[in-house]
Formats: C-alpha cells, sequence, structure tokens
C-alpha cells in the first residue's frame, strides 16, 4: 500500500509543504495562544516527525508560531524532531484520517463546543505520562509543542 502524502500551503502559495505517512499525534487546542493566532474558538493541528516533513518558502516567526511574511498565514512549525501542521492549512478538506485524539485547555473551550467523542481532555497541556505525548523526557509542560 502506497504512504499517504498530503500537501498544503499558505493563502498566498509563497511557502508549501508536504507531509507523508500517518502523523504522531492530531489534536484540538483551546488555549489563548491558539485563539489569537488562529482567529477562531480552537486549532485544529496534527504533528509529524520531521523526517515525513519538506517545505519551501521563506516563513516568519513569533515565539512557536510560524508565518508566511506575505500573506500573514499560519504556516508548520518546525521543531528540532517535529513539523506542527494546521490542519486548515491542508489543500484537501475535509481531511480524511486525521481525527483528534486530545483537546488541550479544555476550560477554555466554548460552551457551544461539545468535547470530541473518545477524545482525551486535558485542562492544561498534555502531561509527561500521557501517551499521546510521546517520549519527552525533561521537557516541562508548559515548553511542549502541542
Amino acid at each position: 500500500m502506497p504512504e499517504i502524502a498530503r500537501s498544503g500551503s499558505c493563502l498566498c502559495g509563497g511557502v508549501q509543504f508536504r507531509v507523508t505517512g500517518e502523523p504522531l499525534r492530531v489534536g484540538l487546542c483551546h488555549c489563548k495562544d491558539c485563539r489569537k493566532t488562529s482567529g477562531s474558538a480552537f486549532h485544529a493541528y496534527a504533528v509529524w516527525p520531521l523526517r515525513a516533513f519538506e517545505t519551501t518558502g521563506i516563513t516568519s516567526s513569533y515565539g512557536t508560531r510560524s508565518f508566511c511574511p506575505t500573506c500573514g498565514s499560519r504556516v508548520p512549525f518546525v521543531s528540532d524532531d517535529e513539523a506542527e501542521v494546521t490542519i486548515g492549512s491542508l489543500d484537501i478538506a475535509p481531511t480524511e484520517g486525521l481525527v483528534p485524539s486530545y483537546e488541550l485547555w479544555i476550560g477554555r473551550r466554548e460552551p457551544w463546543l461539545q468535547p470530541l467523542p473518545a477524545a482525551r481532555q486535558f485542562e492544561h497541556d498534555r502531561v509527561a505520562d500521557d501517551s499521546a505525548a510521546g517520549d519527552e523526557p525533561g521537557v516541562d509542560p508548559q515548553q511542549r509543542s502541542a
């Protein structure tokens, strides 16, 4: 069976990217930073290992948020070993197979949004002993990527 490949870009197309295979994790975040940077009530994202990510174009960043300097669109944030992709930046919608397995900062979730069925619910960031968090020893939960 061929490996799944997904592509995406910013609004103007100046930054393009591709991810292959299945993501490490998929989630929703309701924290203040994600709400502000997405302009929405939550941020939906998927995280791939860095080896599964390719990109072209010039990006800028503010903290751990990356964006296109031309159109301002959020683009994947790349850390030392992972790439966090905003699901809405993918070219094909709806996104087959990218079902969030957890929600973060649920105390900030709008009351008209219901918890996702079967998704783990976290009051704040993921905790180190969570299997969805991966093996991140020595990382402060507040500094961890989504």
